[in-house]
């Protein structure tokens, strides 16, 4: 079971799967442009392998997160969606698991931040999308 860091027992300084993905998909948003594996690596933080990065990136790309295009004998990749659409692509994704939806919501509407909360407001209002 990971620590509060995301990081396997027994195995330090190695991160859990799900934190190198936030980090990639970081990358490739920042990028604004598709990037090859070794782009992607050399611009995240600490020194991980080609092919932890590659592994990383294939299994995003198998989530249909990632698109790839053949550039000479590999790939440049690049995000399906926006980051805003990511994240909350993936937030409809986790309420429609749930069993109780009207739970679900009621418990995220009260964690939200009083500022949260009259943005959250505004937009059902006003029908804005960002």
């Amino acid at each position: 079971m990971p620590d509060g860091h995301g990081r396997q027992p027994g195995r330090a300084g190695r991160k859990a799967a799900g934190e190198l993905e936030a980090q990639v998909m970081a990358v490739l948003w920042a990028a604004r442009a598709p990037l090859t594996a070794a782009q992607v690596g050399e611009r995240l933080p600490g020194e991980l392998a080609y092919t932890t990065v590659l592994t990383i990136m294939s299994r995003l790309y198998a989530k249909g997160r990632l698109t790839r295009r053949r550039e000479g004998r590999g790939y440049t990749w690049e995000p399906v969606r926006d980051e805003a659409a990511d994240t909350a692509g993936r937030m409809f994704s986790l309420l429609e698991r749930g069993s109780d939806r009207q739970a679900v919501l009621a418990r995220f509407v009260s964690e939200l931040t009083d500022e949260d909360e009259r943005l959250l407001q505004r937009l059902l209002q006003t029908g804005e999308e960002r």
